[in-house]
């Protein structure tokens, strides 16, 4: 798949360039970069709270610190799993509380990159 291929819709062209930057990012002797990604992947797993769970806190603070490649991320994870439209407003709403008017140009972001989820998740 081509990086640059516009006939992707925007959020195909985000995983695209995800999975080629994790590679670059990965391609590397650093044990501190190894580590640090294999941390992320840790805190999200299994624990006392579930995976479910903290992909909706990594959605809510993604918002709040208005990083929408971290938004699509965890929308994508939230959706795969189980979490609905509802459900991840409501969850977006305390977002905005928190991080207040700036975050609503993530909030539209989000919602495009939920409406696209949704739609393939759907058929």
């Amino acid at each position: 798949m081509n990086m640059s291929d516009k006939s992707l819709h925007p959020f195909e062209q985000f995983r695209a360039e995800r999975e080629a930057g994790n590679e670059k990012a990965l391609d590397t002797d650093s044990l501190l970069i190894k580590r640090f990604f294999g941390l992320d992947k840790t805190a999200y797993g299994e624990g006392q709270l579930d995976s479910k769970t903290k992909e909706l806190l990594g959605l809510v603070a993604s918002m709040v610190l208005r990083c929408n490649d971290c938004i699509d991320y965890h929308l994508e994870q939230s959706v795969k799993q189980g979490w609905n439209k509802e459900q991840l407003d409501e969850a977006m709403g305390v977002a905005m509380l928190v991080g207040g008017s700036i975050v609503i140009p993530h909030l539209r972001h989000a919602k495009t990159s939920l409406e696209f989820l949704f739609n393939e998740a759907n058929g």
